[in-house]
């Protein structure tokens, strides 16, 4: 797998398709890792350029001494986009990906064609909350937290149906780093984002899942009436819908980019 430093970090990547194509670049939840985007890869690497990635913490990236803040992860997103020297690109992220993808509305407008964010918020969640969790990890590992993620992430009908996606999920997050999963804690706990979204100008689609615990539909209702032109897609599904509602998530983006 290719790798390059990002402010200390080597951050894990892979591309797909033809790098002629548009490029869209994806990233991915707290606790997973580039491979949740399996569906989108073999959806859109015929006509676009895929770029993935593994959020620093995450994967195969190291995870170098916290605390992480919003920046940090934005840069390592344009620092990749240097890296494989890409001026404009499509940005996708889900949750953690998708904050950060708000930060990058507003920090590099220059950069993206268009900007999709899924299954996030403005504000995710309280900043104790988040403080609480990065001190559970560090105490505890995360297999605690692995052993309830299938709850939050997916509906129990897709649990009950797809038990090897869920599982290899929950894998993953369990084999995780400790550390670097903590340090993202830290920086959602500090990623407040709501003050700017006004001065968002490029084309953003939010994606929210109209059975998500984590962050709701009026989260991206908020989103939507602060974002000057941006659209809301209601999709039937929990907190991975990229996953869950795999057909319907593509269909919305090409719908959108098209």
């Amino acid at each position: 797998m290719p790798t390059f430093t990002s402010n200390t970090a080597q951050i894990n990547f892979q591309t797909f398709g033809d790098q002629s194509n548009p490029a869209i670049i994806f990233s991915n939840s707290l606790g997973t890792n580039y491979s949740m985007w399996q569906p989108q890869i073999e959806f859109f690497k015929s006509n676009y350029f895929i770029i993935c990635y593994d959020t620093r913490g995450h994967g195969k990236s190291t995870a170098p001494q916290g605390p992480y803040n919003l920046e940090l992860l934005g840069e390592d997103v344009i620092n990749l986009l240097n890296h494989l020297e890409i001026s404009k690109a499509i940005f996708c992220g889900i949750s953690m990906g998708g904050i950060t993808g708000q930060w990058l509305a507003q920090h590099y407008p220059d950069r993206f064609n268009y900007v999709i964010v899924c299954n996030t918020a403005a504000k995710i969640g309280s900043e104790n909350t988040w403080l609480d969790r990065a001190n559970l990890v560090r105490e505890q590992g995360l297999l605690p937290i692995a052993s309830t993620a299938a709850g939050r992430w997916f509906t129990d009908p897709f649990i009950q149906s797809n038990p090897t996606i869920v599982a290899k999920l929950s894998n993953d997050l369990g084999a995780g780093s400790p550390e670097g999963y903590a340090s993202c804690c830290e920086a959602l706990a500090k990623a407040d984002v709501r003050e700017d979204l006004s001065k968002i100008r490029i084309p953003v689609l939010i994606i929210a899942g109209q059975q998500d615990p984590v962050t709701t539909v009026e989260d991206g209702l908020y989103m939507q009436h602060n974002i000057p032109g941006s659209q809301l897609f209601e999709i039937n599904a929990s907190h991975i819908s990229n996953l869950e509602k795999a057909d319907d998530f593509n269909r919305a983006i090409q719908k959108f980019i098209v």
